[in-house]
């Protein structure tokens, strides 16, 4: 199983070690200009962009920032749709019926056309655009966990733990959310998938962090000047391959621990 584990995700940890060394691996200075549009040498194995940016070191910066994206709104996503779901299950009862009109509604709104109209109105940075992403993805893993938890809540120890007079948080927090790590693990890498792929696109859309790099601002440049429609496929070809690989290595994690589970 271990080696399982390490065949599926081992891109996932190379992308992971390029965005934390990024600087010694990078062979240029992203925002350093140089001639626009040379095509793969060795000089620039990825070429450069219209006003002569490395792409191969836009690509490894890049990584930070769509990185960091995808795994922290993950972790925020799953950490406060866990919590909220096992919360609604335990309550019952007109709690439960509250917080799920809630969800409902969460889930009712399209969840990209939001994070665009709130990146058009708030600061173009990546702190914003994690907040946005995380405002309107939480109603899934919450519906997701809270159904779960309705189930794990009937069974013996649970049952003893209210018993034995725990309190709600302890039990919460102590026996029901551990109990379904599983499932909150899955959902959690489908959570960074997601949130990696509204990054993409609202970066695509020219509403991404104006002072960093990603994967999406890449295409964006390549798309505004024309790099799409010229045939510079060293420009727009890279980002999207990380993209797909990062997205796919995420998913074969989540099929490792359905298995596993």
């Amino acid at each position: 199983m271990k080696y399982n584990w390490w065949k599926r995700g081992w891109p996932l940890a190379v992308l992971l070690l390029a965005a934390v060394f990024a600087g010694p691996l990078a062979p240029w200075d992203p925002w350093e200009m140089t001639a626009p549009f040379l095509r793969p040498c060795w000089a620039h194995p990825l070429g450069t962009n219209d006003i002569g940016q490395d792409i191969l070191s836009e690509l490894i910066y890049g990584a930070r920032t769509s990185l960091l994206v995808g795994v922290t709104a993950s972790l925020a996503v799953t950490a406060f749709g866990s919590f909220y779901g096992a919360c609604a299950a335990w309550f019952g009862g007109w709690t439960d019926r509250l917080m799920m009109a809630l969800i409902n509604v969460a889930l009712a709104v399209p969840s990209l056309p939001l994070v665009i109209v709130l990146s058009a109105f708030l600061d173009r940075s990546v702190w914003n655009l994690i907040l946005c992403i995380c405002l309107t993805s939480w109603a899934g893993t919450a519906r997701v966990v809270r159904a779960r938890a309705m189930q794990l809540r009937e069974t013996g120890f649970i049952r003893s733990c209210r018993a034995m007079g725990c309190g709600p948080l302890y039990t919460i927090l102590r026996h029901l959310l551990p109990n379904l790590k599983e499932l909150i693990f899955t959902k959690g890498l489908l959570s960074a998938a997601s949130a990696m792929l509204t990054e993409t696109s609202v970066s695509y859309l020219g509403l991404g962090p104006l002072t960093s790099k990603s994967w999406g601002t890449i295409l964006n440049d390549a798309f505004r000047s024309g790099g799409l429609f010229n045939g510079y496929w060293w420009w727009y070809l890279p980002p999207l391959a990380c993209i797909s690989l990062t997205v796919f290595s995420f998913l074969s994690l989540r099929g490792g621990s359905e298995q596993k589970g």
